[in-house]
């Protein structure tokens, strides 16, 4: 058998971000060699995360982020627990994986989670499957969103459970302006940017209900679609975005206080994402 050094242990542990003992066990079953001792590792992981793929991955970390002012990314890698989610290495690992999207620009989860790793021989996917070995729990890349407009503003609440990111027509909106809006999106999460964009499905479900509840107040048949219509009216005060009173002076409209900064600004896009 090799004599396995503790140079040796500290090496792999660098190279994979393994345990000391793991990596030791890794090295000894190894008979020394670096490459066999990594396959080990990662096959641990693989174990450990067919064991825990029954669990519940509800915590973690939801990340947002514009580098050029024209593209905003967002991903959440999920953990079990909020433990985990606060630990500084977690939080580097979700940090890495947003910044490889951020220059790669993937179209879509699956494509952002076939993309190397770091610059490395694998995958973000087969990393998360290494992670999971490492810590002990299981871990999820459960989304990732990106908004393309002519200027992008991402905001990040407090403790990273939430974000949002909103995209603009022009490149004149304010940083402040920018981060306005999205702290709205992420306040109080609307379904649509306007009237005209909120589905079918949606208008439709809202109007059954509405006839329903005035049914139920024993309104008279004739009066149901005009009484279902008047709370359709609400809903949308309530739901889109442009017409939501604006958190920060409720006497104005989201639409209204944009308007009042450049009359011909307006959001084109928006993502938010809230753990839970």
């Amino acid at each position: 058998m090799s004599n396995i050094t503790a140079a040796d242990v500290n090496n792999l542990r660098k190279q994979t971000g393994a345990g000391m003992m793991d990596c030791k066990s890794a090295l000894v079953e190894a008979n020394g060699d670096f490459e066999k001792a990594i396959d080990i590792l990662r096959k641990k992981g693989q174990k450990v995360a067919a064991k825990r793929g029954d669990r519940d991955a509800n915590e973690g970390l939801v990340l947002a982020k514009s580098v050029d002012g024209k593209n905003g990314f967002m991903i959440v890698l999920n953990c079990e627990t909020d433990f985990v989610a606060k630990n500084e290495d977690f939080g580097n690992f979700a940090n890495t994986i947003l910044n490889i999207a951020i220059e790669k620009k993937p179209s879509s989860l699956e494509e952002l989670k076939s993309l190397n790793y770091n610059g490395g021989s694998i995958t973000i996917a087969d990393k998360i499957i290494e992670e999971v070995g490492k810590i002990g729990e299981k871990i999820d890349l459960s989304a990732y969103e990106k908004v393309e407009a002519s200027k992008v503003v991402a905001y990040n609440h407090p403790g990273n459970k939430l974000a949002s990111m909103v995209g603009f027509n022009s490149e004149s909106a304010s940083e402040e302006m920018g981060k306005e809006v999205a702290m709205q999106v992420a306040a109080m999460n609307p379904v649509s940017i306007d009237k005209d964009d909120v589905s079918k499905d949606i208008i439709e479900r809202e109007i059954e209900i509405g006839k329903e509840q005035a049914k139920l107040d024993g309104k008279p048949e004739a009066m149901l679609e005009k009484i279902a219509l008047g709370k359709l009216n609400k809903f949308y005060q309530e739901n889109t975005l442009m017409n939501q009173q604006f958190i920060k002076d409720s006497k104005k409209t989201v639409a209204q206080h944009i308007q009042s900064a450049d009359k011909g600004l307006k959001v084109t896009a928006f993502k938010r994402i809230a753990l839970g």
